[in-house]
C-alpha cells in the first residue's frame, strides 16, 4: 500500500511538470514498439525453426513438390536442360543442395529435365568460309559433325552442307534439335593439305571443339575422368589431346580429347602444351639457320663454277660476285647498309644465277604459320588465364 502511494505521488509531480512528463511518456511508448516489433520478427521468421532440405535429385517433379510440403519448404522451377538419358521432368539439380538446413517456407530452385529438345532453324553456309560457317553454326545453337575435304581450288572453303541426311539449301528451311551436327565439304587445294594441330589444354569442351573444326580437323572421341558426370560436364576442361599440340596432321584428321575436373591436371597439360609450342619456335628457327646455310653453300659451288668455267673474267667481276655470296651474312650485322652499296649489276647477278633457292615443302610452310599462330595465342592464353 506504501509502495502504490509512493508511485501514485511520483506520477502527480511528473504531471506537474508537462515537460518531464511528455519526455517519460516518450520513452515509454518507444520501448513499447521496439518490444512488440521484436516479438512480431520473431514471430514472421520463425526464429529459432529449422528444416532439412531433401535430395530432390532424380524425383519427378511431381514427388518432388509432395517432398516439399510435407518439410514446409516450397519449390520453383529455375532452369530446364536436355539430357536424354533421364525422362522428362526429373529433377537434375537443385540449389540449396540437399542437406542444408534452413527456414521452415524456404523456396528451393530446381532445374529439371526438358520432355524434347527445342529444335532450331539450320543456316545455309554452303559458299562461305570454315569459320564463318562455324560460327553460323554456334550461333544458330548446332555443331559439325564432320569435314569432309574435297579437291577443290580453295581450300577450306564449304562446298556443300547435309543435315540429317538431307543436303540444306537456300530455302531449305530444315528444322533440327538444339545441339546436332552438320556435315559440311570442305574444299581443299590439290585434294590433301596439312596443318598443325592447335593446342586446347585448359579449354572447356566447347571452346575445344569450336577450336579444333576452326583449324579444318574433326572431333574424334571425348572421354571424361570418372568423377564426371552428366551434369558437371559444362565444367570439365581437357587436359588429353591425341595427336598432341603442334603436330603435323592432314586436313580433316581426328583428333581425341580427354576432359577432367582436376585443376592440376589442367595445369600440368597447359604447362606441357607451352613446352611443345617453345620446341617447335625452336625447331622453326633452326629449320631457317639451316636453310640459310643450304643457300650459302649452293652459292660458293656456283661461284666457283662460273670462276672456273670462265677464266677470263676479270677481277673486278670476281670480286662483285664474292661480295655478293658475302651479303646474307653481312646484312644481319649491317642493317642492311651493304645491300644498299651494292653495284646493281652484281644484285642483278646474285638473282639470275647464285640465288636459286628450292622451293618449300608445303608442310613447311604450314608448319611456319601455324607456329606463328601458336606463339600469339598462347601469349593470348597467358594473358587471360
Amino acid at each position: 500500500m506504501k509502495m502504490k502511494q509512493q508511485t501514485h505521488n511520483l506520477w502527480q509531480q511528473l504531471r506537474q511538470r508537462p515537460l518531464l512528463y511528455h519526455l517519460v511518456l516518450i520513452v515509454a511508448t518507444l520501448l513499447v514498439l521496439a518490444v512488440a516489433a521484436h516479438l512480431l520478427m520473431l514471430a514472421g521468421t520463425r526464429h529459432g525453426a529449422r528444416r532439412t532440405v531433401p535430395d530432390f535429385a532424380g524425383m519427378p517433379l511431381d514427388e518432388a513438390q509432395r517432398v516439399a510440403r510435407k518439410h514446409d519448404l516450397r519449390i520453383q522451377i529455375n532452369d530446364s536442360l536436355y539430357v536424354p538419358a533421364y525422362d522428362g521432368g526429373i529433377v537434375l539439380d537443385q540449389l540449396p543442395e540437399g542437406g542444408v538446413e534452413v527456414k521452415p517456407g524456404r523456396t528451393v530452385y530446381l532445374t529439371i529435365n526438358s520432355f524434347q529438345q527445342r529444335r532450331v532453324p539450320v543456316p545455309y553456309v554452303a559458299g562461305r568460309s570454315l569459320r564463318q560457317a562455324k560460327n553460323m553454326l554456334e550461333i544458330a545453337g548446332l555443331e559439325i559433325a564432320r569435314l569432309v575435304y574435297q579437291d577443290d581450288m580453295a581450300t577450306n572453303y564449304v562446298l556443300a552442307e547435309f543435315c540429317e541426311g538431307r543436303e540444306v539449301r537456300p530455302g531449305s528451311h530444315i528444322e533440327t534439335e538444339a545441339g546436332n551436327g552438320v556435315t559440311l565439304y570442305v574444299g581443299v587445294e590439290g585434294g590433301y593439305g596439312t596443318v598443325m594441330t592447335p593446342s586446347v589444354a585448359g579449354y572447356t569442351l566447347r571452346d575445344a571443339k569450336s577450336r579444333i573444326w576452326e583449324s579444318g580437323l574433326n572431333v574424334g572421341r571425348i572421354e571424361f575422368d570418372d568423377e564426371i558426370d552428366l551434369l558437371t560436364q559444362k565444367e570439365a576442361r581437357v587436359y588429353l589431346q591425341t595427336p598432341g599440340p603442334e603436330r603435323s596432321v592432314a586436313l580433316g584428321s581426328h583428333v581425341d580429347l580427354r576432359l577432367t575436373l582436376d585443376p592440376k591436371k589442367t595445369t600440368e597439360a597447359r604447362t606441357a602444351a607451352q613446352k611443345a609450342a617453345q620446341a617447335a619456335r625452336q625447331e622453326l628457327e633452326e629449320q631457317r639457320a639451316r636453310d640459310e646455310a643450304v643457300a650459302d653453300s649452293l652459292a660458293r659451288v656456283r661461284l666457283e663454277e662460273a670462276l672456273n668455267g670462265d677464266p677470263s673474267a676479270d677481277t673486278e667481276e670476281a670480286a662483285a660476285a664474292s661480295r655478293t655470296v658475302d651479303a646474307p651474312r653481312s646484312q644481319g650485322r649491317d642493317g642492311g647498309a651493304a645491300a644498299s652499296s651494292r653495284p646493281a649489276t652484281t644484285a642483278s647477278h646474285r638473282d639470275n644465277t647464285l640465288f636459286r633457292m628450292p622451293e618449300q615443302s608445303s608442310e613447311r610452310n604450314d608448319r611456319a604459320a601455324s607456329a606463328r599462330d601458336r606463339a600469339q595465342e598462347e601469349e593470348t592464353d597467358e594473358f587471360f588465364f
